[in-house]
């Protein structure tokens, strides 16, 4: 394995340009859909396996170049490229093309992430804590890595790719990078310092520390436990909806595993009171979030002064003297997060946060109220997608969760309708904007929220 040396136009990233402009626009993890791609820029990469051998590999960090943003502010992605000289048919869903020009011409290329030789080579690195060029794999010391362990990708869509390797370990490969410290790593490895076991530890971790930007890091991959035989809450959810069965159980048992994992995060990493000032740029956030999502989407319009009222109120309460701590939080907390074990235990993941919002937006303490929100609009969307919806299945769920919240913190969110209520409400106009653009067919779950939130008694 030896480290490609790159120029101002690395000949593999132009001979793959045409291709990749193809590609990536399709992919569920491409975060520019709606603007052409123009070019790309290479910002690392890393030769794996010879090119010249039956499989090459190829580590590649992409600049996306898309107009109007300049060439240097384009998404990074991450690509693992296989070659081959043709692909078996198992891999037919991987391709992305075949290269008529360039120092590959003649070879076919793919995502080889959905090839099990390749992704095994990436566990074998995090096991024996190799150092490729720019690539440092990195492992916790008390975790034992087998070798051996088959590799199989999960295909189900998501904004990342996920392998697990035998029924052990599942290794979360970010496809969207930014330099800085991600709390994909960070929070997971605070609360087990913490001992919490509502979060599987890392085991292993990839990061790139590029010469050519001294200082900048990027983390690139988790590898954490594989919780097996487990169900995501979504899942699990519908299934329950579909035979008319009471979610309330396990919500209450979400509400206390997410109240254990808000509790550790408070003890490891430091908490902060927001006061007048910082809940002015907090609310002013959420408003102009709100100017902007009616903008882009009219059917938001006419509710927009209701929905401002709950920012308003918020804002009142702030200028009256009411502070609240703000702590670090998931981020990004829906059904989809949590996994349920065999046994019937609850765990989080993925702290990555929203990863539309800048990752130093995403590291701010916040207000534990914000994952509270995410949740009670998961069970929202989880009773919309039966038919007719099951808003009384959403309601039985919302209280149960905030009561199992409040078993372990002993404060019920809804004791704090006001800051609930101005939560629930960014959610929903976000939820409006992404619908909206990615999936017009859900509209209407976000809407029906938002015509409630948008009356001034709504709790």
């Amino acid at each position: 394995m030896a480290e490609t040396v790159t120029s101002s136009t690395p000949p593999l990233l132009a001979s793959l340009d045409p291709l990749l402009r193809e590609w990536l626009p399709r992919k569920r993890w491409f975060a520019g859909k709606g603007s052409p791609v123009t070019g790309f820029a290479t910002v690392a990469e890393t030769e794996l396996l010879p090119s010249d051998s039956r499989l090459g590999l190829h580590h590649l960090l992409i600049r996306a170049e898309q107009p109007p943003a300049p060439a240097s502010a384009g998404d990074c992605y991450q690509l693992l490229i296989g070659t081959r000289e043709a692909l078996p048919p198992r891999l037919a869903p991987a391709l992305i093309g075949h290269l008529t020009e360039g120092p590959l011409a003649g070879r076919t290329v793919y995502d080889a992430l959905y090839d099990p030789r390749p992704a095994e080579l990436l566990l074998e690195a995090l096991r024996t804590r190799a150092r490729i060029g720019g690539l440092s794999f990195e492992r916790d010391p008390g975790t034992e890595i087998r070798d051996g362990l088959v590799a199989r990708l999960l295909t189900a869509e998501q904004s990342n790719s996920s392998v697990v390797y035998g029924d052990t370990f599942i290794l979360k490969l970010l496809r969207r990078v930014v330099p800085g410290v991600n709390p994909d790593l960070e929070l997971p490895l605070a609360l087990a310092r913490e001992g919490c076991a509502r979060v599987p530890a890392p085991a292993a971790w990839l990061r790139a520390e590029l010469s050519e930007e001294p200082g900048a890091s990027y983390v690139l991959a988790v590898l954490q436990p594989f919780v097996s035989g487990a169900t995501d809450g979504w899942e699990l959810a519908l299934r329950e909806l579909a035979k008319g069965e009471d979610f309330a159980a396990d919500a209450r048992a979400l509400g206390r595993a997410t109240a254990e994992v808000h509790t550790a995060l408070a003890r490891a990493l430091p908490t902060v009171t927001l006061g007048h000032v910082q809940l002015e740029s907090m609310v002013a956030g959420m408003t102009e979030r709100l100017t902007a999502a009616a903008q882009a989407v009219p059917a938001l319009r006419p509710y927009e002064d209701g929905l401002r009222s709950a920012y308003e109120a918020l804002a009142g309460l702030a200028a009256e003297g009411r502070t609240w701590t703000a702590q670090r939080v998931h981020g990004d907390l829906h059904l989809g997060q949590c996994l349920r074990s065999p046994s019937g235990e609850w765990s989080l993941i993925d702290f990555e946060g929203e990863p539309a919002r800048p990752l130093a937006e995403r590291r701010l303490p916040q207000p534990p109220v914000r994952d509270i929100a995410g949740m009670l609009r998961s069970f929202d969307y989880a009773a919309h997608s039966v038919t007719p919806s099951a808003r009384a299945w959403a309601q039985l769920c919302r209280a149960a969760y905030c009561s199992g919240y409040a078993e372990i913190t002993g404060t019920d969110p809804r004791t704090d309708p006001v800051l609930l209520r101005a939560y629930e409400t960014d959610k929903a106009v976000y939820e409006v904007v992404y619908e909206a653009r990615h999936r017009p067919d859900w509209l209407p779950v976000p809407l029906s929220a938002v015509r409630r939130l948008a009356t001034s008694d709504s709790t």
